[in-house]
Formats: structure tokens, sequence, C-alpha cells
């Protein structure tokens, strides 16, 4: 009679708390109805398909509107703070990984990474810049009666300019995270396998 021996369960470690979980999944809430919105404004096979123009309007000026909030709530989250200035802290490992990045060198031993990677340090900045810009060049667009169509034109050009490229950065971002199982399990239940947080950021101390 041979007695089975259960393999045991992978050491987990934890990556993300409640707050910053919430942060992520309400931002990308309202991110994804701003896009959705503005792709049914602009769009004219989905502005067809939808119609009630001016409820599409309403809803995406009211939801890029409320894009910072989960970020400015969740400033009251001590463990959120701490992730934001580690995402805000550039170091050497941080340039090596950069490099081997612009190399295409995929090898996980020229790509040295605490808990953030440069990669993902690059997209927060870049998506925090891109929508205060986007919510700047909104409200000039919104209160048609306070500014110089001057400036409005040049605010519905950047608006539509920008909303184009951030909508082709966030389709990379999401493709990245389809690519990595772990990383999504990391921010739906807040742990990693520590093997894979080894792996990929040696240099995390959890």
């Amino acid at each position: 009679m041979s007695l089975r021996v259960d393999a045991p369960a992978p050491a987990r470690v934890r990556r993300f708390g409640r707050s910053q979980r919430w942060v992520h999944r309400t931002t990308a809430a309202l991110m994804g109805v701003c896009v959705l919105t503005a792709a049914c404004l602009y769009v004219p096979q989905l502005a067809e398909l939808v119609g009630r123009r001016e409820l599409v309007v309403r809803v995406h000026e009211w939801s890029g509107l409320a894009l910072p909030v989960p970020v400015l709530a969740g400033l009251v989250s001590r463990a959120f703070r701490a992730d934001l200035g580690r995402l805000n802290r550039f170091g050497p490992h941080d340039r090596v990984w950069l490099r081997a990045a612009l190399r295409r060198d995929k090898r996980r031993a020229v790509r040295p990474a605490a808990k953030f990677n440069a990669g993902q340090k690059v997209y927060a900045a870049w998506i925090a810049g891109a929508t205060l810009v986007m919510l700047g060049t909104g409200l000039l667009m919104w209160f048609t009666h306070l500014t110089p169509i001057q400036w409005r034109t040049s605010a519905t050009f950047v608006h539509d300019w920008l909303a184009l490229t951030l909508g082709i950065v966030l389709a990379g971002h999401i493709g990245m995270a389809l690519a990595d199982p772990e990383a999504r399990r990391g921010l739906r239940t807040g742990s990693v396998s520590r093997e894979w947080a080894e792996r990929e950021h040696p240099l995390w101390r959890p």
C-alpha cells in the first residue's frame, strides 16, 4: 500500500495591501469608462451604435474628473504612500534595467528590480502626467466661456492626440499584464509566490 505525499504549497509573500489594490481597481475602472466613452464619441460606427451622445459626454466628463480621486483617497494609507515613494525613486539598478530593455535583452540577470522595475516606474510617471494633462485640457474644453478660442482649439488638439497615445499605452500595459498571471494574482489577492518575487524582483525584500 503506497502513501501519497502531497507536495507542499509554494511559499507566498505579501505584495499589495487592501488600499493599493482598491486604488488600482478603482482607477482602472474610471480609466476604462473614459476610454470607452471617448471611443463612442470619436468613432462614428460606435457613436451610431450607442446613440445618446449627450449622456455619453456627461459620463466621460464626470469619470475624467473623478480619475484623481482614488489616488488622493489612497494617500490616507501608509502602505500606499510607501509604494508611491518607491515608484518615484530611480536608482542605479533602474538605469541598468532600462538599458537592457532598450537592447531588448530579456535575461533576468541584466534586469535587476526592487518591488517595482524601471518600466513600471516610467509607466506610472507617464500615466500620472498624462492624466493631469487630460484633466486640464478637458476642463478648458468643458468651460468654453472662460477661455479664448485659441486656448480651446489648442486644448482640443492636445486632448485628442494624447487620448490616442493613452489608448495605445494602456493596450500595451494590459497586454503585459495578460502575459504575467502571477503579477495579476498579486493585484487580485495581494500575494505572490516567493519564487516569482525572487525571479522578477530580486532586489525586493518583502
